[in-house]
């Protein structure tokens, strides 16, 4: 299943390439969600949010209003979670919260345990951002010590839902590795979706045939994949 990305920053709809350089820019929000409007889920995230630069609140709870969402970026607290899954979002992304800078103990279990106990684990989908073969969290500007297979496996108990991204082709529209999609699909039950440089309905297709949900953006936006 695709699942079309909304990014938001200063105000606009953004893409960005590995999550530093500005690519596209919109701020037509009528079009894009009247486009979106068919599709079981949305993936919406507050970069502002997530790189601690304050936050597009007005605009999440515009989308949120009129598209099915899972919400991320910035995300710090159950109540944090809570108060997105009353605006009606139907799953709340937890990234940079599950993770510290503990060499020996690099995956906050506590801290997944405590919002599985307070949103419910179908609510929670944990963010598993990977970059140069290890985690990356705040705004994927520093790496962890944990590989992306060791985080999900520690985080199994308490997600419903997994949310990896492939930083090092995320925006570049040149292909999600599938190999590393057949490893996710292997290592965990939950459900599972993959983001970072998906460019064509074949991987997608190729995705679904194991279980795999795909997150497009870039593909999307620039019209090189139909949605």
């Amino acid at each position: 299943m695709l699942i079309p990305s909304i990014d938001l920053m200063g105000g606009r709809i953004v893409q960005l390439v590995q999550g530093e350089k500005l690519k596209l820019a919109f701020d037509d929000f009528e079009y894009w969600i009247e486009r979106f409007s068919s599709y079981p889920l949305v993936q919406l995230i507050d970069l502002d949010a997530a790189m601690r630069k304050g936050d597009n609140r007005p605009l999440i709870e515009q989308i949120t209003h009129r598209l099915p969402c899972q919400i991320g970026g910035g995300v710090r607290t159950p109540d944090q979670a809570r108060a997105l899954l009353d605006l009606g979002a139907k799953r709340v992304i937890f990234g940079s919260m599950l993770f510290r800078a503990d060499l020996e103990h690099p995956v906050d279990v506590e801290a997944a345990s405590g919002i599985a106990d307070a949103i419910g684990s179908e609510a929670f989908v944990a963010s598993v951002d990977t970059k140069a073969g290890k985690v990356a969290i705040r705004g994927w500007q520093e790496q962890t010590s944990v590989s992306p297979l060791d985080a999900m496996r520690q985080l199994e108990p308490f997600c419903g839902t997994f949310l990896y991204t492939h930083v090092d082709t995320e925006g570049t529209m040149t292909g999600f590795p599938f190999s590393m999609a057949e490893s996710l699909r292997a290592a965990t039950s939950r459900n599972l979706i993959v983001a970072g440089g998906i460019r064509e309905q074949r991987e997608i297709d190729l995705l679904d045939g194991i279980g795999v949900d795909a997150v497009a953006g870039m593909a999307v936006y620039s019209g090189h994949l139909k949605a």
